[in-house]
């Protein structure tokens, strides 16, 4: 088991070294010189000249690319020259509430995933089937609805109409609520649809009639038996999903007038600071393997028969 967790570590610290090997290759083969990429709209005195310092263009293509990997393994991640500060301090600013919002997102989807599936997974008849059919159409529609659309709606209904939230730009929790509904709904009703047919092919397994036979409660039955038989495909899609919440922050922290990586991202595009866009797109990636590692390594724990394989 330590051996495949040392084996999947070391997958991770390779895709991450092709993602920026990626955006290396990337930044050169773009038209047009380095200095003039880096620099966008900008111009004034000694700009260029700083920014092929700090690349060692004036070097060969594989001294500034090992410079640009040694740079990246020191948290150096270059200087944002429209805002006049280190990459890393613009996005360590505003880290902590994106973090916030897609922890706060992550949590209640899962929570409504599974409140929503393990009661409503393989009833035929009576109330039951007709909460599974309802379920299914309110999945659905979730997540077939666009985020920015749902965030809309959202604000329509508790903030301009019930005021019961704060519109924008508000501290607190109060102000985290819509943001994070606004994209937990989606990612809960994926999860959902996954989780429900999962629940019901374990419903269907011979070890379920023998738990039966034993006078275990439903309940029990759905939440200490069948629910952790059912949990592989459903993680595989929850990592991947949870991931994707950072890329779902920038239109809804833009929407909800929220700070946050997804605010500075469209602000950095606009402006075409390039060290910046780099930056987060190297953070993306970072998450995404992140996520992908520790999914691969609850495997071994979720399915003794892994740990063997």
């Amino acid at each position: 088991m330590v051996r495949k967790i040392v084996t999947r570590l070391l997958t991770g610290l390779l895709v991450l070294w092709l993602a920026a090997s990626a955006a290396f290759v990337a930044i050169h083969a773009l038209p047009g010189r380095i200095e003039d990429v880096l620099a966008g709209d900008l111009s004034y005195p000694g700009l260029r000249e700083s920014i092929a310092a700090q690349w060692g263009l004036d070097h060969s293509l594989p001294w500034q690319y090992g410079r640009f990997l040694l740079r990246l393994a020191h948290g150096d991640l270059g200087i944002s020259f429209v805002m006049q500060q280190p990459v890393l301090a613009v996005l360590g600013s505003q880290l902590w509430p994106t973090v916030q919002l897609a922890a706060a997102a992550g949590v209640l989807a899962i929570v409504l995933a599974l409140v929503v599936a393990t009661s409503t997974a393989g009833f035929s008849g009576g109330a039951g089937a007709w909460a599974s059919r309802i379920a299914s159409t309110l999945e659905l529609a979730f997540t077939s609805t666009p985020v920015f659309w749902l965030g809309m709606l959202l604000l329509i209904a508790f903030s301009f109409h019930w005021r019961l939230f704060p519109v924008s730009g508000a501290a607190g929790w109060c102000a985290l609520v819509l943001p994070a509904v606004t994209l937990a709904l989606p990612t809960a009703g994926v999860l959902s649809q996954v989780m429900r047919e999962a629940l019901e092919t374990t419903l269907d397994k011979p070890f379920v009639m023998t738990v039966r036979a034993r006078g275990v409660s439903e309940a029990a039955l759905r939440v200490r038996h069948v629910l952790r038989h059912a949990l592989l495909p459903v993680v595989t899609l929850g990592g991947w999903l949870i991931g994707g919440l950072l890329g779902g922050a920038v239109i809804t922290e833009k929407m909800f007038g929220r700070p946050g990586i997804g605010s500075v991202t469209l602000a950095a595009v606009t402006s075409q600071d390039v060290p910046v866009v780099l930056a987060v797109v190297l953070l993306a990636a970072f998450v995404h393997v992140v996520m992908s590692t520790l999914l691969d390594v609850a495997y071994l724990f979720i399915d003794p028969r892994l740990r063997n394989s």
